[in-house]
């Protein structure tokens, strides 16, 4: 009797235990998720009705002509482009080079890898700064260039001590004999450590997908007087430089004709759209690299 007294208080601990946890990740979705649900209901929201306020995750009063007015700004297409395709290729790059210097610095037979290694590091804690930066930029003939995006970012050290912990995690063996069976190093990188590396890769892809997409800063510096080399970043942060100087006080808008209100959209609205439109692409993404994500970040948690 009194052990299974013990065994009820034990699972009655338990389900309390568990509905705590419900409960407490019930709490962080709801804070996770609500930012991002308001932005969302805002920006599909009728800009007169947005004034008014109480706007929370469901739109009142549904409507795209926000989006329709962000999409009717100049070079915002362009922008576009340019920020997918350098996204594309810059990931593809910087991948491949991090890879590829990751590989080499992990061979133990590698003459001076701890001093370049060494050296890999040092550039995380100091750089020469942004004028020599942009004067290394300019000497190099890539101002108002296309591969300013891609060029000077195509190692990251970070990058490369992340692949290089994780191939330094594999069996030494399985290029050993590859060896003896004749294989080179190009192919025992190939066709060896490449496929292993994918949950570190597409950890790496992903870090840096979103940096090449969230840039604006190398667009203003190096080629923001060619319109033909604009970003979706760099047009959308124009955007809401000129809609920060409106006003979203309804007492503003008295003076407005009823045609200029049909036609009004709000700052607010404007914002919110613009984010949404930042956002989506890296959310339709990351659901195809979770998996390998969750593996690239937890893998040498745990040694044998």
């Amino acid at each position: 009797m009194r052990r299974h007294t013990t065994l009820s208080k034990t699972v009655m601990k338990d389900r309390l235990f568990d509905s705590f946890i419900y409960i407490y990740l019930l709490f962080i979705s709801v804070i996770t998720l609500y930012p991002f649900l308001n932005v969302l209901a805002i920006s599909l929201n009728e800009s007169l009705d947005t004034v008014r306020g109480g706007i929370h995750i469901w739109p009142r009063s549904f409507t795209l002509d926000n989006y329709k007015e962000i999409f009717q700004y100049d070079n915002l297409i362009t922008g576009f482009i340019n920020s997918a395709s350098r996204t594309i290729i810059g990931t593809i790059l910087g991948v491949l080079s991090s890879a590829m210097v990751a590989y080499t610095l992990s061979r133990a037979d590698f003459q001076g890898r701890k001093w370049f290694s060494t050296i890999i590091v040092l550039t995380m804690y100091f750089s020469g700064g942004l004028i020599p930066g942009y004067m290394l930029i300019r000497d190099l003939g890539l101002i108002n260039s296309y591969w300013v995006y891609i060029i000077p970012g195509i190692v990251n050290a970070f990058n490369i001590i992340i692949v290089r912990s994780f191939i330094d995690g594999l069996p030494y063996a399985l290029q050993e004999s590859a060896k003896i069976d004749g294989a080179n190093d190009f192919t025992i990188f190939w066709k060896i450590i490449m496929p292993l590396c994918k949950p570190v890769l597409a950890t790496v892809a992903l870090f840096v997908a979103v940096g090449h997409w969230n840039s604006w800063f190398d667009t203003y510096l190096y080629n923001s007087m060619n319109e033909n080399l604009t970003t979706l970043q760099y047009e959308l942060m124009k955007i809401l430089q000129n809609t920060s100087m409106g006003s979203t006080d309804p007492n503003s808008m008295k003076g407005m004709t009823a045609d200029q209100l049909k036609t009004f959209v709000s700052p607010e609205s404007i914002k919110m759209a613009i984010s949404i439109v930042t956002i989506v692409p890296i959310l339709i993404i990351y659901p195809f690299v979770q998996k390998y994500f969750v593996q690239g970040m937890t893998i040498g948690a745990v040694k044998s």
